[in-house]
């Protein structure tokens, strides 16, 4: 087992070996016995790659906010004026003729008739084939 270098490592058995924390790093490893002697393996550290991120996302956001802070400040084309309110997920009106008050549906063009159409005629063949399929596993059956 290894030395525990006076209360440096702490140590806690799990399956085929032990997790030893270093108490002055907080590096974790797992040691186990491989027969030759002891092996003791860093575990990953994710806080150490967390705080990695961290830092270079800060410094990303440092060097943006200079860069915003250093372009001129002066927008041009934009106005004070307020912007109608409108609801995005209301649904578009349909058309009125002028001078009429007669509302126009706009039909299917053809081509889309055409994809309906073949939808149709696929999915009426796929069920028929089921259908004969379904009838022959039956009859065999029996």
């Amino acid at each position: 087992m290894p030395d525990a270098e006076n209360g440096r490592f702490a140590l806690s058995p799990i399956a085929g070996g032990v997790i030893r924390l270093d108490t002055r790093t907080g590096a974790v490893s797992t040691c186990t016995d491989t027969g030759t002697g002891w092996a003791c393996y860093a575990m990953p550290d994710e806080r150490a790659a967390l705080d990695t991120e961290i830092g270079r996302l800060q410094a990303d956001n440092e060097k943006l906010k200079a860069e915003l802070a250093a372009r001129d400040p002066t927008v041009t084309g934009k106005s004070d004026e307020r912007l109608p309110k409108s609801d995005a997920l209301k649904k578009a009106e349909p058309k009125v003729a002028d001078g009429e008050r007669r509302i126009e549906i706009p039909l299917p063009s053809d081509p889309d008739m055409d994809r309906a159409m073949s939808f149709l005629e696929q999915a009426w063949r796929r069920l028929v084939e089921m259908a004969n399929r379904m009838q022959k596993d039956v009859s065999g059956r029996i």
